[in-house]
């Protein structure tokens, strides 16, 4: 009996050891970048529920577990999904349904451009979005007489790429109700000759934005799942959308609920009094696709439009310093209020003046360091004593690297060359608090991710301007760059244990890229195509 047992457990051992555990999918051969503290490296992972299983060799991964579905990236890199900490993910949606204004050389090219929209978009307002007189020869703001001879009878509402500015048609002005110049508290109506030119800066805009229809519910389906389409075949599987009504979050929630949108959103509710008591009253809201917890509040307008408060006056325009959007008292008001109920608070502020007085408020009411992650979106330019505002109390500079790239031809006629040296200074504001989250503010900028990576590490254009780089000093290395478009981005959302990297336990949320962006040179960078994006372990994207 004893010689039969001998004989039996070897066998019995043997086959225990040859059985396979139950994977949903493998991903092997491939150059994994986890993108955790040590940054490691590995060949393989599986995926169950949507979420890692384990990581290791392809040969471990493969001997160990056994899956329906098996891919073979054939060498090729994987990254974790990527994140957008900051954009306009309805915003650009919305944009996709209007008359693209974006890279027009001139305002007759927009009249050109706006004239074959309406033959095919014949009915009610009609809507262009992204046009920057700063790409023009001539780069004063245009009028919008010729805009009103073309359309007489049909309101017409144009947006500037950074949102902080429009020019509108008479007759749209008259439906809004506009005679003449309104003074306001943060906003300005452009005059010339005595007569409003339709060009409508920061608070101005929504006088007359506030008269477009609001899309009915079929239309705003097709807004959000036309923007995540673009965005997954981005690589892209969170995005922060900054400045929402509640009504928009049930709307995503009920489309999230019903499977029609599956992009994870990370949104910020706009600054409302009807958003607080809502989200006061309901509390954070967390699901596995939809995380609500923050307010987004705006301090002052663009540069681009001298909308950007500034400590002292503009220097292609020195009778102008731009302005706040809100009395400081109401900054005060709203930050002790976010504060008392624990919520998040992200303001925006592009002119050194609007970050100085947004930190020295975050500053009164934070006390200290802490773990609130209060951000400021953009800081754009900071004045050289203000830096250290944002280490003392663990403030969070959310950056986007593409505005760099954008602006770097006109900002030094914009600031001088000595405020220039504190603006887009990401190296800086990384050194505060040792992270930094990246995001590209689409449809301000283009919603590619891979063109963030390339303006943070290379910061040249698409030309390879300036050689060597813009304030080639402020520049991030491969490595912040891709953790500033993933682990810090979840950091920032306060969802670095569920995504950002790809560790045991994480989300299965995944990007394969044709090139490995990372041993890259430049122009390699720009040429990187998104080959496949997977989220909750399921495909997406795929490119054809």
């Amino acid at each position: 009996m004893k010689s039969l047992l001998y004989f039996f457990f070897p066998v019995l051992l043997f086959s225990s050891c040859s059985e396979k555990e139950e994977a949903d999918s493998i991903v092997y051969n491939a150059k994994v970048y986890t993108v955790n503290t040590n940054f490691d490296t590995v060949e393989a992972f599986a995926v169950k529920n949507g979420k890692i299983l384990a990581l290791g060799t392809t040969h471990d991964i493969r001997a160990q577990y056994k899956a329906k579905e098996e891919i073979d990236a054939a060498g090729k890199a994987v990254y974790p999904g990527f994140i957008d900490a900051h954009a306009h993910f309805y915003g650009y949606g919305q944009s996709l349904q209007t008359a693209d204004l974006r890279d027009t050389k001139s305002w007759d090219e927009i009249l050109q451009r706006l004239s074959d929209f309406a033959k095919t978009h014949p009915d009610g307002w009609l809507i262009g979005n992204g046009w920057d007189q700063n790409d023009w020869q001539d780069k004063s703001f245009p009028t919008n007489e010729t805009l009103t001879q073309l359309f007489p009878n049909r309101p017409v509402f144009l947006n500037r790429i950074d949102g902080h500015a429009a020019i509108a048609n008479q007759k749209a002005l008259d439906d809004a109700g506009i005679k003449g110049e309104v003074k306001l508290v943060g906003g300005d109506m452009l005059v010339k000759n005595g007569k409003l030119t339709g060009v409508l800066i920061d608070n101005a805009v929504a006088l007359v934005e506030s008269k477009i229809p609001s899309p009915d519910a079929k239309l705003a389906e097709k807004i959000f799942t036309d923007a995540q389409k673009n965005c997954f075949a981005a690589g892209l599987t969170t995005i922060d959308d900054c400045g929402l009504s509640y009504l928009a979050v049930e709307f995503i929630e009920k489309l999230q609920k019903e499977n029609k949108l599956k992009m994870r959103l990370y949104v910020m509710l706009s600054d409302d009094e009807a958003n607080y008591k809502y989200l006061f009253n309901r509390g954070p809201i967390k699901t596995e696709r939809l995380n609500v917890r923050a307010f987004k509040v705006y301090a002052d307008g663009a540069l681009g439009s001298r909308g950007a408060c500034l400590l002292h006056p503009y220097s292609d325009m020195p009778g102008k310093k731009g302005f706040l959007l809100s009395n400081p008292k109401h900054f005060e008001e709203v930050a002790k209020k976010i504060a008392a109920n624990n919520f998040q608070m992200c303001t925006h502020a592009i002119g050194d003046s609007a970050n100085r007085t947004i930190l020295k408020i975050y500053n009164n009411v934070l006390k200290g360091k802490n773990d609130k992650r209060w951000r400021i979106e953009h800081a754009q330019v900071i004045n050289k004593a203000d830096f250290d505002l944002f280490g003392k109390t663990s403030i969070v500079p959310s950056v986007q690297p593409t505005h760099a790239t954008s602006d770097m031809y006109w900002a030094g006629e914009r600031l001088g060359k000595e405020r220039l040296k504190g603006a887009y200074a990401y190296k800086q504001l990384l050194k505060q608090n040792g992270w930094i989250p990246l995001g590209t503010d689409f449809p301000v900028e283009n919603i590619n991710p891979l063109l963030t990576f390339y303006a943070a590490t290379v910061r040249e254009d698409s030309k390879g301007f300036p050689k060597g780089g813009f304030q080639v000093e402020n520049a991030l290395t491969p490595e912040e760059a891709l953790r500033g478009m993933t682990i810090w981005a979840a950091k920032a959302n306060f969802e670095e244990n569920e995504k950002g990297s790809l560790e045991k336990g994480k989300l299965a949320d995944f990007v394969i890229l044709d090139k490995d962006i990372l041993k890259s040179t430049s122009q390699t960078i720009l040429k990187t195509k998104v080959l496949k994006t997977y989220l909750n372990g399921e495909k997406v994207y795929e490119a054809k």
